[in-house]
């Protein structure tokens, strides 16, 4: 007899949904093991049928954590999925495509626009990617509105001409700063030949890849995101006031009366000096200033806001997302009253906006539609360059007695003996005129992803066109140049006023102040318009043979046409190839390369072919590792190849060059020698026909690792660039004075940069409510001059090679003499050696030759951009709770800050410390002269300080209130996002200032730039 027995089973109903209460389409049911399985409709219904015996269904849906629920007593459910964070992290962008984590060979790292989102109101992608990413130094020197982009680099450098990484918005080269952070799904930085030699000749700097968001298929999503920022100077350089200044010029002048003493003229008496920090009235208070340049020229904050809105959503045919992002960038400067119906100073208001459009045409075509605008204003003094300091120098160098900022009678102070002695910041921006400056941008792609599957299985075409134009607006606004106004100074000595404005130069009466200005209507810069041609056609493969062999292949061509103003377009030609085989996701190969074009070379020399090889085992699906249960992933990887550069100075190096112009002369030289009768042609830039690409060969070995099911998770790389036939230009080579023309351009450098990165991520549940999690990265980079055409007599410390790229140099000092015995036994100075002072400092004689001169000026310290940077994150959730701090910093950097007390008997003294005394031999500097002029080596290291500093980045505190929240769900809300962060909060230095290089303004740090920025910000998200 048989018998048989049917389990009973239960019917189960339920709805699926994420956190934002919207149903998910599609997602997988399924009991337990078993077979059993169904999926949900489009309102995230589903209907499954269990047996007895099971009671537990698996839900599972891309880019959700898979979550398991019991059906015990149960047979109606609602079940919530979370967005699995990792799910991002699981597929890597790379050039030209996508692909999944474990199967990586290449050094690439990805961060994604919520970790952007997070630092502290900053709205520069370049500055929020600080510390966020293995690899990438950023170098802030400015807080000026609209200019704030750091410089970056990418593993350090390995050639002195352009080290400027590719970047790729959407798969075009774009700009950074074209994209507000609120459009960005993830960014990727690409750093070995690996991953960057598709990209052949722009590729050897590194490459970051921004990928902005796209709509997913369900019902629309409003978000909202609104940051209101308070910013304040960062750190501006410590200045004493006038009494301590008087005080410390009267200590100089005591100290060099036995080389000077016509200076005890300018000795003054306490009770002088007194009436400075004391004065008995308006009147003396105005005779005797003492000005705090700070306080006058900066507010004490200034405001910013950014206002993102974008909605996204879809369905099996359209999927839109369509993103508005408004800011504005306040003003640190005071604004000055000037009684001519205008307001200077600066500014920054932008406006992006983008629609991200996917059509599913058929079942096989999707067609992609990106449409971008941006419009950002600058407003700045008329005629500014962002180099003109004289609107910021006086927070620098202006001493504080020279004069008032204004007078009460509302006369501005100017310093009559020498005007540019003392300029006055506040007067030169109250009458400066206003200047908008409009850059407008409109980017288009079009791109066809066409199936081809039914052709043959696997292959996929991918089209694109884009098409970009930019346009910049200037001499739009106010000029008020050269319309004068009164200003007068007061002399202490004898406290008669000296007015710069006489009288009227028009009508020789008494000077009136008057309203010339003019307004001007704007003026299109033609010289700077873009505009770019970029079409790309794209093939890709993907098989997989049995159960362990995956392989792909990628083959494309594209081609780049830019061309800014009026010039003939430039163009690139790529044709570039990638393959890839995965076994069992175990050993991994991948080799790809590129035939590259670039009309900057000849023809000889146009094309050339760039590839890179990487390999991968993925240690831990090796069967001798299943014991070690704590492992969850353990990847080792390696890749070599050869990548090239055509990013350098010049376009037509390769060609001779004539100018028309000139005569010679004939006969006698000398004053009115006989010229030729006829002009000549002459050559102006010598040609080198065999200029051609800089290349360089990457060597990377990496360690992916995850222990302990995800707690603990991170990578380490180990790289090597070797950069070749790097250009050196004429005016650098070793080339003899009498050759009669700058030698030609030509590829003679060699340089080697080393190092490595390290990142530790920690992520750790307690319990249900609690989170604690780190991200801890350190980057090590190093380079190496190898050859740089050095004159073969030179002596070593001399010559380019064997040094960094950008190494210092400065005369280095070796003590102080103490004494004047000390002194005479010093080595002697090529000059103004007789002006030498006991406190000085000892000078050492490099080249041992008995006297100080420029040969003794030698490599110093470390080189101006950091060997090493380091990030820690530290972050807690609990509920809806979550808070953060992130320090970043930087070592091995030395930086020169030229801050010169007393210089040009001027009454400015910086803070440096102590000063040297007979009683205080060990102080921090050398007493500053009057009237006593040492030689130009006397400073020696004084003013090149350790650029070191660790930085309070990033801090945030944040709460999240869900859609279970009674009054979300009354104001229609899904969840509503109230946070407090802050950015740039507190450095730790041994910098004057804070800013981390000089390029800002003129490049010179005496002459200062618009500060930097601390922000506090105040924001929220909301979604609908």
């Amino acid at each position: 007899m048989i018998k048989i027995t049917f389990a009973q089973q239960t019917k189960v109903t339920g709805t699926i949904s994420d956190n934002k209460q919207t149903p998910i389409i599609g997602a997988t049911v399924t009991v337990k093991g078993t077979k059993i399985r169904t999926q949900t409709d489009t309102d995230g219904r589903f209907v499954i049928n269990v047996p007895g015996d099971q009671s537990i269904l698996v839900i599972g849906y891309v880019g959700m954590v898979t979550k398991e629920v019991s059906t015990k007593g149960k047979n109606n459910l609602k079940i919530v999925l979370s967005e699995d964070q990792s799910a991002l992290n699981d597929v890597v962008v790379i050039g030209y495509g996508t692909q999944k984590k474990a199967s990586v060979v290449a050094a690439i790292a990805q961060t994604t626009g919520k970790v952007l989102e997070r630092a502290g109101g900053v709205s520069s992608i370049g500055a929020a990617l600080t510390g966020n990413v293995p690899g990438v130094i950023t170098t802030a020197s400015t807080g000026m509105p609209g200019e704030e982009d750091p410089q970056i680099l990418i593993r350090g450098r390995s050639t002195w001409n352009n080290t400027g990484p590719l970047i790729l918005v959407d798969g075009i080269e774009r700009t950074m700063n074209s994209v507000d952070i609120g459009s960005v799904e993830t960014i990727s930085v690409l750093k070995d030949a690996s991953a960057t030699a598709v990209f052949g000749v722009r590729g050897a700097n590194g490459v970051i890849l921004i990928t902005t968001k796209r709509g997913r298929e369900g019902q629309a999503s409003i978000r909202g995101t609104i940051n209101n920022v308070i910013k304040s100077p960062s750190r501006l350089p410590g200045k004493y006031d006038s009494y301590d200044a008087l005080t410390i010029k009267n200590q100089a002048i005591e100290n060099e009366l036995s080389l000077k003493p016509e200076s005890w003229a300018d000795y003054l008496p306490q009770a002088t000096i007194n009436k400075y920090r004391y004065p008995a009235n308006l009147a003396e208070s105005e005779r005797y200033p003492n000005v705090n340049w700070d306080e006058v020229l900066f507010k004490d904050y200034a405001l910013s806001n950014n206002v993102n809105l974008n909605i996204s959503g879809g369905t099996a045919k359209v999927k839109y997302f369509a993103n508005a992002d408004y800011l504005y960038e306040g003003d640190l400067f005071r604004t000055f009253k000037n009684d001519r119906g205008y307001e200077p100073g600066y500014g920054f208001n932008r406006l992006n906006v983008r629609s991200n459009l996917d059509f599913q045409l058929s079942k096989s075509t999707l067609f992609k539609v990106n449409l971008s605008g941006s419009r950002g204003v600058k407003k700045s003094p008329w005629g500014n360059s962002n180099s003109d300091y004289s609107y910021w120098i006086s927070a620098y160098s202006t001493a504080p007695d020279v004069f008032m900022p204004q007078y009460s009678d509302g006369t501005w102070g100017y310093y009559a003996p020498n005007v540019q002695k003392g300029l006055n910041s506040a007067r030169n921006l109250a009458v400066s005129g206003v200047g908008y400056t409009t850059t407008s941008r409109i980017t288009t792609d079009f791109t066809l992803d066409q199936d081809l599957g039914s052709l043959v299985k696997g292959l996929n075409f991918k089209g694109t066109i884009a098409l970009d134009n930019s346009f910049i607006e200037g001499n739009r606004g106010i000029n008020d140049l050269y319309n004068g106004i009164q200003s007068k100074w007061i002399d202490p000595k004898t406290g008669l006023t000296t007015y710069e404005q006489a009288f009227d130069g028009t009508n020789r009466f008494d000077f009136q102040n008057g309203i010339n200005w003019t307004t001007s209507g704007g003026t299109v810069q033609d010289w700077s318009t873009q505009r770019r041609l970029f079409y790309q056609g794209q093939l890709n493969y993907a098989v997989k043979l049995g159960t362990n062999h995956n392989i792909t292949a990628m083959g494309l061509f594209n081609r780049n046409e830019v061309a800014t103003g009026s010039e003939i377009p430039n163009y690139r030609e790529d044709w570039v190839f990638r393959t890839t085989y995965n076994y069992a996701n175990k050993y991994m190969i991948e080799y790809n390369g590129a035939y590259n074009g670039s009309e900057k070379f000849s023809t000889k020399n146009r094309f050339a072919f760039f590839s890179s090889g990487g390999l991968g085992w993925m240690l831990s699906e090796e069967k001798f590792m299943k014991p070690l249960k704590f492992i969850d992933m353990l990847k080792l990887r390696a890749s070599y190849g050869a990548i090239g550069d055509d990013n350098v100075s010049g376009r037509w190096l390769y060609l001779t060059q004539w100018a028309y112009g000139g005569q010679t002369k004939l006969g006698v030289t000398g004053e009115g020698s006989e010229l030729s009768p006829y002009t000549w042609y002459k050559i102006s830039a010598l040609g080198n026909p065999d200029v051609h690409w800089e290349k360089v060969k990457k060597t990377n070995f990496g360690i992916d690792y995850s222990f302990f099911k995800g707690m603990v998770t991170g990578k380490a790389d180990f790289f090597r660039d070797r950069r070749t036939d790097i250009l050196i230009l004429g005016a650098n080579r070793a080339i003899p004075s009498y050759f009669g023309v700058d030698a030609p351009v030509a590829n003679l450098g060699i340089v080697e940069n080393k190092g490595y990165e390290l990142e530790l991520a920690f992520n750790k549940r307690l319990g249900q409510n609690w989170r604690l999690w780190a991200n801890l990265n350190y980057t090590h980079a190093k380079d190496k001059v190898i050859e740089a055409d050095d004159a073969q007599l030179l002596p070593e410390y001399q010559k380019r090679a064997n040094k960094q790229i950008s190494q210092s140099y400065s005369y280095v000092s070796a003590g102080n003499y103490n004494t004047w015995d000390e002194l005479y036994g010093s080595t002697i100075h090529d000059n103004n050696d007789g002006q030498k002072l006991p406190g000085n400092y000892y000078i050492i004689d490099y080249n041992g030759d008995g006297i100080i001169d420029s040969k003794d000026n030698i490599p110093y310290g470390f080189p101006s951009n950091p060997q090493n940077t380091y990030n820690a994150t530290f972050g807690v959730d609990w509920k809806g709770f979550s808070l953060f701090v992130q320090l970043y910093g930087v070592n091995n950097v030395t930086r020169q800050v030229v801050f010169s007390s007393l210089a040009g008997q001027n009454h400015l003294v910086y803070n440096e410390g102590s000063y040297w005394s007979k009683d205080n031999p060990n102080a921090d500097v050398p007493l500053p002269r009057w009237l006593s002029t040492a030689s130009g080596y006397t400073s020696g290291n004084r003013y090149m300080y350790d650029g070191s500093y660790i930085r309070l980045k990033n801090a945030e505190l944040a709460y999240t209130f869900e859609k279970s929240k009674s009054f979300i769900k009354r104001i229609g809300m899904e969840s509503l996002r109230v946070y407090v962060n802050g950015n740039n909060l507190y450095v730790w230095t041994k910098m004057p200032d804070d800013r981390e290089s000089n390029f800002a303004g003129t490049g010179w740090a005496s002459q200062g730039a618009y500060p930097t920025v601390k922000r506090f910000n105040i924001g929220a998200n909301i979604t609908f």
